[in-house]
């Protein structure tokens, strides 16, 4: 067996695989995240927008930018995290590329993204 065969094997014995909706870049979703502090575990939303997915299986992982005072904020999920406790998928954007960063540059109405209509 090979170093590929054996991440492969490991991946799919341990891993647990959880169910989300799909969703791409430029969408904007809400994250429900467990957090533990001390003794106690409550549940944090982080709700903004999908810049990219990168990887596959169980190494995948998504950014979600969002503006918290004036101040933009990203953070990178692991798709596989046992911390996610589910995700929502609140708009669908419509949006040319797969990874847009070209958002971090923008302010104001500029970074709106244009709606997917159902």
């Amino acid at each position: 067996m090979n170093r590929a065969e054996i991440m492969k094997y490991v991946e799919e014995t341990f891993v647990e695989k959880k169910e989300f909706p799909v969703f791409k870049a430029g969408d904007t979703i809400t994250v429900h995240y467990k957090i533990k502090e001390g003794n106690k575990e409550r549940i944090q939303n982080f709700q903004g927008v999908v810049l990219q997915r990168t990887g596959k299986g169980a190494t995948e992982t998504f950014t979600v930018r969002k503006i918290s005072g004036n101040i933009g904020v990203e953070r990178i999920f692991p798709i596989s995290s046992p911390f996610i406790e589910k995700i929502d998928v609140n708009k669908r954007g419509v949006v040319r590329r797969a990874r847009i960063f070209y958002l971090r540059k923008l302010q104001g109405k500029k970074a709106r993204i244009k709606e997917e209509r159902m």
